[in-house]
């Protein structure tokens, strides 16, 4: 069956950035946070301290896995051009989305550059508290369907039907956790889509707050949401995951399989669990019939990243820079 990985990040160089500092390669995939904790950034054997595209094809073929979606987050820290380059040279097998800190004082050229030069047509904002932009910019909360500097960037975009919109707010116990902002930006911007990480951070012990955030999202057509890393998230390792398993039948009955994106979250995810078991769980769940089980793992992801405008974007994209 065919797969597109919904959630992939590529490592070209290290360059973590959260409230525990800076992250620094220490080797064997191995990287420690300047307030010294050390984490298995990347799987072993596939990089010692980066995770390329042909480290991650090689995974993607072992495990049947036809193309994926290059995201951004602060834990591997920002590899936008690494993407670009990466979706120049293999197209057929990837498509991305960049990010950018809209609180930066170049946010909006920094924008501009990635969607009028670059071609990127997804844009992606990891605002976790634990991860992502509210872990150093915790001086002021932000929500991004009220913030005047990421109102901007969504001005901006309107200009371009059809492109996606992705976010990871963290776990309801976080600042950040914001599944009402998603619901609202939805109906401000129908014509845009939005994927919403990681299921919406599930617990196994609290399935009606995940229940919640779902409800917000069924009335809005234009909102997904993608199953990567909930393995990490609820905590499991026995596969076929049976908890994660009772969160996505949650999610297929609120919100029904069109509207589901398998995706692995690796490199860091496929150091808790193998590639191959996050790209074959779904399968193993008996959650979907075969006509869903393509939805899930090919199709919805097809429909929302690789649609007609984002690879041709991305084919007619050249940096400027370089013909200067």
């Amino acid at each position: 069956m065919k797969k597109i990985d919904g959630h992939l990040h590529l490592v070209k160089t290290i360059a973590g950035l959260n409230g525990k500092g800076r992250l620094n390669a220490l080797g064997d995939g191995k990287a420690i946070w300047d307030d010294g904790t050390v984490i298995q950034l990347i799987p072993k054997g596939s990089g010692d301290d980066s995770f390329t595209a042909e480290a991650a094809m090689e995974l993607m073929k072992k495990a049947g896995v036809e193309k994926a979606v290059l995201l951004q987050g602060s834990l591997n820290g920002y590899q936008n051009y690494y993407s670009y380059q990466t979706i120049k040279k293999y197209p057929e097998h990837f498509i991305g989305a960049f990010s950018v800190d809209p609180f930066a004082d170049n946010a909006m050229a920094i924008v501009k550059r990635h969607v009028e030069d670059l071609g990127f047509r997804a844009i992606k904002f990891e605002i976790s508290e634990g991860g992502g932009l509210h872990g150093y910019h915790s001086e002021k909360p932000f929500r991004l369907d009220t913030d005047a500097k990421v109102g901007q960037i969504f001005h901006y975009l309107a200009d371009y039907p059809g492109f996606t919109v992705t976010v990871d707010y963290g776990s309801s116990d976080q600042i950040s956790y914001q599944p009402e902002a998603i619901a609202n930006l939805a109906a401000r911007y129908p014509e845009m889509d939005f994927v919403v990480c990681h299921l919406s951070f599930p617990s196994a012990d609290h399935l009606n707050r995940l229940k919640a955030a779902l409800e917000l999202f069924k009335s809005k057509q234009n909102i997904w949401t993608d199953l990567s890393a909930i393995q990490d998230i609820i905590g499991e390792t026995d596969f076929p995951y049976p908890k994660c398993r009772e969160a996505v039948a949650l999610a297929k009955q609120v919100l029904g399989a069109k509207r589901l994106i398998w995706g692995t979250d690796s490199p860091w995810s496929a150091t808790f669990n193998s590639y191959e078991n996050l790209a074959n769980w779904l399968e193993a769940s008996q959650l979907f019939n075969q006509e869903e089980l393509e939805d899930v793992l090919y199709n919805n992801a097809d429909r929302v990243y690789f649609k007609e405008s984002a690879v041709k974007a991305a084919a007619e994209a050249a940096d400027p820079a370089l013909t200067r």
